[in-house]
């Protein structure tokens, strides 16, 4: 192995070396904080997302491992994403985990590992590579799940997350193998100029096919598979929710561009129609199911439903008539409403978790009653995540909708306008139960004891998220420009 392979899979080998350092450190801490694990963690996640930004403007797109991996800028922005998200979600889950004796070492592990199996995920060019990263992803959030093993609640959402799991990633395979099967080989893309050249068994490609776009659609949580995202949500312990609602979807997004725009472009017919089916169903069952809950995490399962459903619209715009000229601003309008999400849903769900330090699961919509007397500063910042969902400007989520729509638009085919009255249509049914959480911050009274001091560095950290959603609301263009560039180029090599 030459040194190009090695500094191709760099980030992964030194994530993959250092926990198994944390592990092993960890055993001789004695501290009940960890903050000698805590620290190792954030320095070691740190390095890994410096690796991914010093590559991501410069860097040109590399092959290795004899074409198993591909480096290029999509891979590199949603790794260094991801990072920062698990970096977040660990910051946010510290002064929650600790009071609850769950701030283990193996917390901190299996976190890392999620975030090893999402790089695996985005640098994949091999079917195999894109299973095993998913494998890593999946194992490790299903153990994470059920690390609070005296509570039944969880334990319950950690079977369920398991089977269906385990379900969906046998769909998931099974698509691979007859992909396998109809072009004889496992690279993504000789897939691509295999299906061009023809000869193919288009049976057995679109049986594959449809096995695949099930197995994404389990991992993205959006309809008809959405069945285990709002228990798993409410039944996982409040700092495990937010890794699987955050980073995990940057890792699905990923291999959507790797298999159906980098490998299956040619089935773009067949795969495009089945996503505008989950993104309708995902609109219509995520929104109106959302405005029943009083469970704040359940509400946010089921937001998660209808916001992915929005994400998917801008795939299927990519391709309109068999030309791809759309393609570029259709997948990075789908990439920067990602982006969105997970900044804004990270930081929700870390608010969550600050709240309910205190002895409390602060879940209830009930619980934030009376927030913007209790707490001026969260109650603002619940207030930008909550306009930023509902796509309320300035916020950034009113312009990831904004880009979406565009894309839909600029088709200029009627189907794809009636895909945008829906979406826009389901965007107002969804601004109720956002804008209620705002009500009942700052108009309904509290029954709940004046909140103690917690803990500085999580403060800090939500004040600059919500600050982040709502800059980048206020100055988008960077972001969107970083996202064409990223999905221009890489769909270029």
């Amino acid at each position: 192995m030459n040194l190009h392979n090695w500094m191709a899979i760099s980030p992964e080998i030194f994530l993959l070396i250092m926990a198994c350092t944390v592990a092993l450190v960890d055993l001789f801490v004695v501290d009940a904080q960890r903050r000698l694990t805590f620290w190792l963690t954030q320095g070691s996640l740190a390095v890994v997302a410096w690796l991914r930004l010093s590559s991501l403007f410069g860097g040109e797109t590399l092959y290795a491992l004899n074409n198993m991996v591909v480096v290029d800028p999509m891979g590199q922005l949603l790794g260094l994403v991801a990072t920062l998200a698990v970096m977040a979600s660990i910051v946010y889950a510290q002064p929650y985990l600790y009071p609850r004796a769950m701030l283990k070492g193996e917390f901190f592990v299996l976190a890392m590992m999620v975030l090893l199996g999402i790089n695996v995920m985005v640098s994949a060019n091999h079917l195999l590579v894109v299973y095993l990263g998913l494998e890593v992803m999946s194992l490790s959030l299903y153990a994470l799940v059920a690390l609070r093993r005296d509570d039944g609640e969880a334990t319950e959402a950690a079977m369920k997350y398991f089977v269906l799991g385990a379900i969906a990633s046998g769909f998931l395979l099974y698509g691979l193998s007859m992909i396998y099967g109809a072009t004889g080989t496992l690279v993504i893309s000789e897939v691509l100029s295999l299906l061009v050249q023809g000869n193919i068994n288009s049976m057995v490609l679109v049986f594959g096919l449809v096995f695949i776009v099930a197995g994404l659609g389990f991992k993205l949580g959006v309809a008809p598979f959405h069945m285990w995202v709002p228990d798993v949500y409410q039944g996982a312990p409040t700092a495990i929710s937010v890794l699987i609602a955050g980073a995990p979807k940057l890792a699905a997004f990923g291999i959507c561009i790797r298999l159906l725009v980098e490998g299956l472009l040619s089935m773009v017919v067949e795969w495009q129609q089945m996503i505008m089916v989950m993104a309708v169903a995902s609109l219509v069952i995520g929104n109106l199911a959302a405005i029943a809950q009083t469970n704040l995490k359940r509400m946010l399962a089921y937001s998660a439903i209808g916001q992915i459903g929005f994400m998917l619209l801008g795939l299927t715009s990519g391709v309109v008539s068999g030309h791809t000229l759309l393609a570029g601003n259709a997948y990075s309008s789908a990439l920067f409403y990602l982006l969105t999400y997970v900044l804004t849903t990270v930081g929700s769900f870390g608010l969550i978790m600050l709240l309910s330090r205190d002895g409390f699961e602060a879940e209830n919509l009930s619980d934030f009653a009376g927030l913007g007397v209790r707490k001026p500063w969260m109650a603002a910042a619940m207030t930008v995540f909550m306009f930023s969902l509902a796509g309320i400007p300035p916020t950034m989520g009113f312009y990831a909708k904004f880009a979406v729509l565009q894309s839909l638009i600029t088709t200029n085919v009627p189907s794809y306008f009636v895909l945008a009255l829906i979406a826009v249509l389901m965007s107002l049914i969804a601004a109720f139960y956002y804008l209620r959480v705002i009500k009942v911050m700052y108009f309904d009274e509290s029954t709940l004891p004046v909140l103690k001091e917690s803990t500085r560095g999580a403060d800090v950290l939500l004040m600059l998220n919500a600050s982040a959603v709502l800059i980048l609301g206020l100055m988008p263009s960077g972001l969107i420009a970083v996202c064409r560039d990223v999905i221009v180029r890489s769909l270029a090599s």
